[in-house]
């Protein structure tokens, strides 16, 4: 494993991302980068930015959309806008580097369909050296006038690594593809599998076999699957009401809502937010938590 450099050093920022009270941001493109021991929020929180995190010592866990993912030198994670993150700062320090959409706007080519990798070798090597870079030229070129193009590149170059880790882009089929993307538009409208078919362009036989071939799950499980999966967003990273949330996702009635989100968690939706609620990662016991989030990696 090659060594994480010394002499980079990364500005604090407050949270992730965020502009210091009265401040303006640092970088007009919006790439940011920090150490974990600086996040000054544990979260858990919504993402409003992409976000990468390279252990570089120590071990534990860290949480993206209630997933846990074990840590140790050379962990890579990425999450995405939109996620539930929650970070644990105890036994281990690592780089997070940020962006938002709009920074990297061409992203045909960025792995879907992961979040995590455990880095060796070569590959550790290549991604370790291009975040290296990333950080002290951010740190370096400050307010010049190629620095928003010379980051930007930079993350470019990182991003296409890690999507050469999987042996380049992960391409769904073009009909689950156009499913989720449909989903995602629409989850809090319907739930209705034979109003996607239609706009997908198929039969409900066909869009459930695309499914089940891609995720082992059917149409309606996917569709059930993003409506709980953002209201277990909402519940663990909001203080709205229980009822305003279902009312959101398209149940009026509270007690629907309720029904559904038990069905599909195990959990009461009160039950869920207490258990999250000011609990260290390491301390949260999900009990019998089902939440499947496995075909919504990229939000």
């Amino acid at each position: 494993m090659r060594p994480w450099p010394a002499a980079v050093t990364v500005s604090r920022m407050v949270g992730i991302g965020q502009t210091p009270p009265g401040g303006t941001p640092a970088r007009a493109t919006g790439i940011g980068a920090t150490t974990l021991r600086d996040v000054t929020e544990d979260g858990p929180h919504l993402l409003d930015r992409n976000l990468l995190l390279l252990v570089t010592v120590g071990q534990g866990g860290q949480e993206i959309d209630f997933v846990r993912h074990d840590c140790r030198p050379g962990t890579l994670l990425w999450a995405r806008p939109g996620q539930a993150i929650r970070l644990n700062r105890r036994g281990l320090d690592a780089v997070l580097i940020s962006w938002r959409p709009e920074d990297l706007p061409d992203d045909r080519w960025q792995p879907t369909g992961r979040s995590g990798w455990q880095l060796a070798g070569e590959d550790e090597d290549a991604v370790i050296s291009e975040v290296s870079q990333l950080v002290v030229d951010r740190e370096r070129h400050a307010g010049t006038p190629l620095a928003d193009d010379l980051l930007r590149h930079q993350l470019t170059v990182l991003m296409l690594r890690i999507a050469l880790l999987t042996g380049g882009t992960a391409v769904h089929p073009d009909t689950f593809h156009a499913f989720t993307v449909a989903v995602e538009q629409r989850y809090a409208v319907t739930r209705r599998v034979e109003e996607y078919a239609r706009e997908v362009g198929c039969s409900v036989r066909t869009l459930t076999r695309a499914c089940l071939a891609a995720t082992g799950r059917s149409a309606k499980q996917v569709i059930d699957d993003r409506v709980a999966l953002q209201a277990s967003r909402l519940l663990a990273c909001t203080d709205t009401p229980i009822a305003e949330i279902g009312r959101a996702l398209g149940f009026p009635e509270p007690t629907n809502f309720g029904r559904f989100f038990h069905r599909e968690t195990g959990h009461s939706p009160g039950a869920f937010r207490s258990a999250l609620t000011g609990q260290p990662l390491d301390a949260y016991d999900p009990g019998p938590h089902r939440l499947r989030t496995t075909a919504f990696h990229k939000i």
